[in-house]
């Protein structure tokens, strides 16, 4: 594996984390445990942060 790939790798890594981060604050937000509006915008952030920097950096290896 190459620089590129292997840092492909490490944020499709990151985003699969963020996003299985906000789908468990999900579930739990179903349950009876209190949950955090603010906590959930910022998991949310995290994630779309995350898949946009995956977006970008595979752009930029198809682009280049």
């Amino acid at each position: 594996m190459g620089a590129d790939a292997d840092e492909i790798e490490r944020l499709r890594a990151e985003a699969r984390y963020h996003r299985e981060r906000l789908d468990l604050y999900r579930a739990r937000a179903y349950g009876p445990r209190a949950t955090s509006a603010t906590r959930l915008r910022e998991l949310e952030r995290a994630h779309d942060g995350a898949e946009e920097r995956l977006r970008h950096a595979l752009r930029g290896r198809t682009e280049g």
